[in-house]
């Protein structure tokens, strides 16, 4: 390779077996200079001057790679590059140890490209959950999973590199550890693949309210990986669920009510059946004073009576033709109050029904959506309505079932009111 610098040191008297490590020192020297030199300028003039390109353009996401050190190891690829392609113009005739050199660099290579890889994938889940879709598609599972995947690559394509060897076949040896590899891989396939079933079926994204009783999780989602997801819950304590248990086991996810519009208010008023009963005049005229009675308990007693009037019913007799009750009466100011209420969505599921009686008495259930989802909000718009309604159903002269409390049987057995 050196020639003269050969000749001049057989003329010397130096043995030959001296001359070549020197040889070699000086070619390994040569190659450290190039690639001391490649690194600096790459270090102190190419990343610098990518980096101020970056700061000075408008996009965001070039920012992000920036920030991740994508450029960085971009850059400490060029020195890389450049030893391996003096190898074989240093050391022209020592074969092996170009093919040594050369090994080891592609090695090293490959172990870089890797880190660049993983540092723009970070990148592109910065900047997508930066973006207005992040809450679509949670894509932290699909990205780790590709980190992984990558990385078993890397580690094959190094090994085969540094062995002189085929990839494929060190992939068809592995093939053959399948077995082991499951048992020791088991939580991180399983993951790979619930996260796979999550993000394709849209189970659970970021931000959405899930209760999983059996692991304790009731609140918000802040984070869907590969391995696990985690529920923030309401009382600010965190839950770290496998994410393949969501694939195994059942949750509930609120995100439809979220995007319904309205949150459900699903709830029953107990009336003690002993306090139902027909209407007598004077109820009727005390409830026609009621607001939201009046039109209609007038266009109701108009249908009542052309009724009995054509099917010429006797209805000195309450049991005879139809009659009004106060139960259904309070049933119809219940709906004419929630229809009046602006808290209420009236584009939605509206029921006001019986339910079966039983031992409770009559339940009349309130089956409708409020028009706010917070849940403050939510439950301040529920207990105005039931509280609304339990003062307003001995107007009625109705009573709510109640079991006898401790003042109730003091009352029966001493035979006072107060």
């Amino acid at each position: 390779m050196f020639t003269p610098l050969e000749n001049w040191l057989r003329t010397r008297g130096i043995p030959a077996d001296m001359i070549t490590m020197a040889d070699y020192s000086i070619g390994i020297l040569i190659l450290a200079m190039f690639f001391a030199l490649s690194m600096f300028l790459a270090r102190r003039l190419l990343v610098p001057s990518l980096e101020a390109l970056v700061r000075r353009s408008s996009n965001r996401w070039d920012d992000t790679l920036a920030q991740r050190g994508f450029f960085r190891r971009l850059g400490a690829l060029l020195p890389l590059v450049i030893l391996f392609a003096a190898a074989d113009f240093v050391f022209t005739e020592q074969i092996l140890l170009a093919s040594i050199i050369k090994r080891l660099t592609l090695a090293v290579l490959v172990a870089f490209s890797i880190r660049g890889i993983i540092s723009f994938l970070d990148a592109v889940l910065d900047i997508y959950h930066a973006s207005d879709d992040a809450p679509r598609l949670p894509v932290r599972g699909f990205l780790e999973a590709m980190k992984i995947v990558i990385t078993i690559l890397a580690v094959i394509f190094v090994i085969a590199i540094l062995i002189d060897q085929s990839p494929w076949g060190i992939m068809s040896l592995l093939g053959g550890l399948t077995a082991v590899l499951i048992l020791v891989f088991k939580d991180t396939l399983l993951g790979f693949v619930a996260s796979i079933q999550i993000s394709a079926n849209d189970m659970v994204r970021e931000g959405d309210w899930i209760e999983m009783p059996q692991y304790g999780a009731d609140g918000d989602v802040i984070d869907v990986s590969i391995h696990t997801v985690k529920v923030r819950n309401w009382d600010k304590t965190i839950t770290t669920i496998p994410t393949y248990a969501l694939v195994s086991n059942s949750f509930k996810n609120w995100r439809g009510m979220s995007e319904s519009g309205g949150r459900r208010i699903k709830r029953a008023l107990y009336v003690d059946m002993n306090s139902i009963r027909f209407c007598s005049p004077g109820m009727l005229e005390k409830f026609a004073r009621f607001n939201l009675l009046k039109e209609y308990l007038s266009t109701r007693q108009v249908e009542i009576d052309l009724f009995n009037q054509e099917n010429q019913l006797d209805t000195a007799t309450v049991v005879n033709g139809r009659r009004q009750t106060n139960i259904g009466i309070f049933r119809a100011y219940i709906v004419a109050y929630l229809k009046a209420n602006p808290k209420i969505h009236q584009g939605m599921t509206f029921l006001v029904r019986h339910l079966p009686p039983g031992p409770q008495g009559l339940p009349i259930e309130i089956y409708v959506f409020s028009n706010d989802q917070v849940w403050a909000n939510y439950e301040a718009i529920q207990a105005d309505i039931f509280d609304h309604l339990l003062a307003a159903l001995p107007e009625f002269e109705l009573r709510v079932f109640q079991y006898p409390t401790g003042t109730d049987l003091s009352k029966a057995l001493t035979g006072t009111t107060i």
